[in-house]
């Protein structure tokens, strides 16, 4: 697992420079059999080692790698499934691992007409955004893309994301999302 201070998205994308050795190795692991890692929230100005875990992540893919001048492995990694998490291990490296539950792949749902100004707007914010995005299938007319986009690419606060990750329900999401769209908190 990949305990970080941000929430990762089904199907978003998350750019990561890794440095320590233990996800270097964890990186390099997932990389050589082809299996995702998990990324799971951490409460902010904790280390990662010993702070507290949210009970709901990610599970993330790499798409893509590179070494930086400086020696730093930077990949990009695809939000996949999200997971429930049970428990966790520490191993002698400090690496964290865990055992989870899979959840099911939200369903496509098409956006009611009251939140067609929210992905308007989320049109908007992609284009501005077209690097990170390229190559990510876009859906504007689905309820549950649309409000996992605007979670991860509005500046709310982390408490605010990872409700947004366990919401279930995409039009929940989107009406829990609304008053924030607005003002931004």
């Amino acid at each position: 697992m990949f305990p970080l201070p941000t929430v990762l998205f089904p199907e978003g994308p998350l750019p990561l420079r890794v440095f320590e050795p233990r996800y270097v190795d964890m990186v390099g692991r997932c990389m050589r059999e082809d299996e995702p890692f998990g990324v799971i929230r951490i409460q902010e100005d904790a280390e990662a080692s010993d702070a507290e875990l949210c009970r709901i992540g990610t599970l993330a893919i790499i798409a893509d790698w590179f070494r930086s001048d400086g020696g730093l492995l930077g990949i990009l990694a695809i939000g996949s499934l999200r997971f429930k998490l049970h428990s966790t291990a520490v191993q002698p490296d400090g690496l964290r691992t865990g055992n989870i539950e899979e959840l099911p792949p939200e369903r496509r749902m098409p956006l009611p007409p009251e939140f067609i100004s929210m992905s308007t707007a989320l049109q908007h914010l992609i284009e501005k955004l077209d690097r990170l995005y390229q190559g990510i299938e876009t859906r504007f007319d689905d309820a549950s893309w649309v409000g996992l986009r605007l979670a991860e690419i509005l500046p709310i606060g982390l408490e605010h994301k990872q409700r947004c990750l366990e919401l279930e329900d995409p039009v929940e999401r989107l009406r829990y999302l609304r008053p924030l769209f607005r003002f931004g908190r």
